[in-house]
């Protein structure tokens, strides 16, 4: 069933607390981010509209070029505001991996996939930390595809404060439709569907404290309360992850109540694929009220995703 509202009801399970017992956990996509010198020597040999990269290949299609170019005044400009963000964990999407990511966040362990494309998923994690990184979920890959990994990080291992999370970036160009569409990227995202809960399942069953974090590249808002279609294929995300079964894969989307967002990025205010979900436990350690979306600076070229975070407690 649907629960877009029940974030309301996860913001009575936590009391507040002081800020140093809590951990602040954002996510951002950082559009193509890597540096000018990767995205100069790709350039040339770029794939066109009808091709794709595939797999682990380094490349980047010809629309990107010259337009997507981050230059070192955009990433010192970046990195300024990145290092000014109060943020101790942040999952990190469509950016080349820890080069680029060790320039925007000097300072900060990573946990990436071993994925060797440009578009790669991970996390930045403030030191002092306990984290693991755990094996990448590449079925989310889909076989004849092969990208979109998922990284899978355990934060405060053997603690009571120990969290396992997932940071996704899914299949685009599919945010609005049924996913039993008959367009190529819908059936792909149908298919990262049963992966993504068969995770959020077994974290549930294993009792863990869990969140999957990162662009969903799906607008939870367009979606109805019915998974499933009379023949059983799958045609919305939401209510095919949030079932409930088994016990603790209840979720939050401690964001559904905001509403459009925007972030002075040039952009105009527009419902989110980007979200912060939680399961039924670690949504009792969410602070209320917590969930911020993060203006950027005004000036220069900026991430054309939003920075959002939550406080939880540790």
């Amino acid at each position: 069933m649907m629960r877009l509202l029940t974030a309301a009801l996860a913001l009575s399970y936590a009391a507040a607390s002081p800020a140093a017992e809590r951990l602040t956990l954002a996510t951002w996509n950082m559009e193509w981010m890597m540096t000018p010198q990767v995205f100069d020597a790709l350039a040339p040999a770029c794939f066109g509209a009808n091709a794709r990269a595939g797999g682990n290949a380094r490349a980047i299609p010809c629309d990107l070029a010259p337009k997507g170019r981050w230059s070192e005044l955009d990433l010192t400009r970046i990195r300024n505001f990145a290092v000014s963000l109060p943020v101790d964990v942040i999952a990190l999407q469509e950016i080349d991996g820890r080069d680029v990511a060790e320039k925007l966040f000097p300072g900060r362990e990573f946990c990436f996939t071993k994925r060797r494309a440009v578009q790669n998923v991970g996390f930045a994690i403030r030191r002092g930390i306990r984290y693991r990184c755990n094996d990448d979920v590449k079925a989310l890959g889909l076989p004849e595809n092969d990208v979109r990994w998922g990284a899978d990080l355990t934060l405060e291992p053997g603690t009571p404060r120990e969290m396992r999370l997932l940071a996704v970036h899914l299949k685009s160009s599919c945010n609005r439709d049924p996913l039993t569409s008959e367009r190529f990227e819908c059936r792909l995202l149908q298919r990262q569907v049963p992966v993504l809960e068969d995770w959020i399942d077994g974290r549930a069953k294993a009792g863990d404290a869990f969140g999957v974090v990162g662009d969903f590249n799906r607008r939870f808002d367009r979606e109805g309360e019915v998974a499933r279609d009379a023949n059983g294929a799958i045609v919305a995300m939401w209510p095919e992850i949030d079932d409930g079964e088994p016990a603790g894969a209840d979720l939050v989307n401690p964001g559904a109540d905001h509403g459009s967002v925007g972030c002075a990025n040039g952009f105009s205010k527009r419902m989110p694929i980007d979200y912060l979900i939680l399961g039924e436990r670690l949504a009792g350690r969410l602070v209320p009220g917590s969930f911020r979306v993060w203006d950027y600076p005004a000036g220069g070229r900026w991430p054309d995703h939003c920075v959002i975070s939550i406080e939880l407690e540790r």
